[in-house]
């Protein structure tokens, strides 16, 4: 998987003067008086100045992790390659290890991992191979690229840009953060959350703070 900022736009300064804007007020340097403000802004979730941020985005990640994401609707946009329109050959995800299911909980996993037979092992190395002839087998019979496309698995990597604000990225990663989400999307809201901090450190953190009081 892959996580790469394409673009940005603005700073904590910026967030300091899209709120000072409602007293007609602006600051030239960025103060500990401001950071006090971030911090009022994140705890009493006055979002609006943090909106006024953005950052670009351009991620690969298997299926099941990007529609895990693009459920994420507020503040962003999202654009993602067709394979109506390529035929380019599949890449897959394949994990290190496969987890057990957790027994506390109706969803996710568990840390343990999960001892797999022979057979099924036999079948996880062959089925990728499988499926990949036969995606390429119905291209070559003429069928539609939109068709075939039907036969790929979840694990197929995808790739998309996703833009939005500070504030929608910090209420991405304030789910998709948390322990019960699932580990795989994880890794990709960790990307995420680090270059934000990188971009926004003063926002961000309080964001962050404002997210677990």
């Amino acid at each position: 998987m892959k996580v790469e900022l394409i673009d940005s736009m603005g700073d904590d300064l910026s967030v300091v003067n899209a709120a000072r804007v409602s007293f007609s007020k602006e600051s030239k340097e960025f103060s500990d008086k401001d950071e006090k403000l971030l911090n009022y802004l994140a705890k009493h979730n006055h979002w609006t100045p943090f909106g006024h941020c953005f950052a670009s985005f351009r991620i690969k990640a298997p299926i099941f992790v990007a529609r895990q994401l693009a459920k994420h609707q507020v503040g962003l946009c999202w654009n993602e390659v067709s394979r109506r329109y390529i035929d380019n050959e599949p890449e897959f995800y394949v994990p290190v290890s496969w987890r057990k299911r957790a027994d506390n909980v109706k969803q996710g996993s568990s840390d343990e991992k999960a001892q797999l037979m022979l057979y099924v092992q036999f079948c996880l190395d062959n089925s990728i191979p499988d499926v990949t002839r036969l995606y390429n087998r119905l291209l070559d019979s003429g069928v539609c690229p939109e068709q075939a496309r039907m036969v790929l698995p979840q694990s197929m990597m995808t790739e998309w840009i996703w833009s939005g604000s500070l504030a929608a990225f910090a209420r991405v990663c304030k789910l998709r953060l948390d322990p019960h989400s699932q580990q795989e999307t994880r890794e990709v809201a960790q990307h995420i959350a680090a270059t934000m901090h990188h971009m926004f450190p003063k926002s961000w953190r309080a964001l962050k703070n404002a997210a677990t009081d």
